[in-house]
């Protein structure tokens, strides 16, 4: 097991007892959580973890990124749930929503957030269909693919990762931080995958999306959402990364109601479906 990179962020007092860990998506690592959701969620008393997979940010493996799979970063993540002071609520972006749905096939954790997440059946419709909706994005994708951030023009990046109202100065202040994915990860998601394993239909799980997402379209929210029989909500006037965009908090917010209305025990008391049940 490589040595990974977990931001974490701690409530100045006594935390809740259900912890959160947030995985990220591709081209990215840790410290997207850790610019706004980490400090917001320890602020309200929540203990915040964010793992950077192997290959990526701080962890090690970069110089072998490209043999990294989804099985290595679930390993990543069922190691990081175990670093937990507690099994924790798993929040997962983009590739990291499918990391997340194999993790809860392997270990069984208290629930799930879902965010702009790939569809259990993979990214095969969503890169067609990028095709269509923005054909400069998908080819400048391609190009971030094979050559890494510094061969992408900044505009494209700023197309597919947030709305239009996120100025191109804020979002090129993200772009050192990109770096290559595994090529062997985006194959394996990138396919079509039509008979997607699936965890245990009874754990909780939430799904979010963006309603100006070029990468992860409302129709791909929307199967994801079904696959785990629930309704997906979505976030006007938002693109992709939901967690930097203007406007990230009510995302922020969304994900404590649900965990506390959802998540049995999540606040320190009963919740969710027990406290209906007495």
């Amino acid at each position: 097991m490589p040595q990974l990179e977990i931001i974490s962020r701690s409530p100045s007092g006594p935390a809740k007892p259900v912890p959160l860990l947030f995985v990220h998506g591709a081209f990215c690592a840790a410290w997207i959580w850790d610019v706004h959701f980490l400090p917001w969620f320890a602020e309200r008393g929540w203990e915040a973890h964010a793992v950077s997979l192997r290959g990526h940010g701080a962890s090690e493996g970069r110089e072998r990124l490209h043999g990294f799979g989804i099985a290595d970063y679930v390993e990543d993540v069922l190691a990081a749930a175990d670093a937990c002071s507690a099994p924790p609520v798993l929040v997962g972006h983009s590739m990291g929503g499918m990391v997340v749905q194999r993790a809860l096939i392997r270990r069984r954790l208290p629930g799930a957030v879902l965010m702009a997440s790939a569809p259990p059946h993979g990214l095969w419709e969503s890169t067609v269909g990028l095709a269509w909706r923005d054909p400069y994005v998908f080819q400048q994708m391609g190009m971030l693919m094979a050559f890494g951030s510094r061969a992408v023009d900044p505009e494209a990046v700023r197309r597919a990762m947030f709305s239009d109202r996120v100025p191109l100065e804020e979002a090129r202040r993200y772009e050192p931080l990109m770096q290559e994915e595994s090529q062997r990860a985006a194959l394996e998601i990138g396919g079509w995958i039509p008979f997607p394993p699936l965890p245990d239909r009874s754990i909780l799980v939430a799904v979010t999306g963006a309603a100006e997402d070029l990468l992860v379209p409302a129709d791909q929210v929307r199967a994801t959402a079904r696959a785990f029989r629930t309704e997906p909500v979505f976030f006007p006037g938002m693109g992709h990364s939901l967690m930097l965009e203007s406007g990230w908090e009510t995302v922020a917010r969304h994900i404590v109601d649900w965990v506390e209305a959802a998540v049995p025990g999540a606040t320190g008391r009963e919740t969710g479906a027990r406290a209906a049940a007495d």
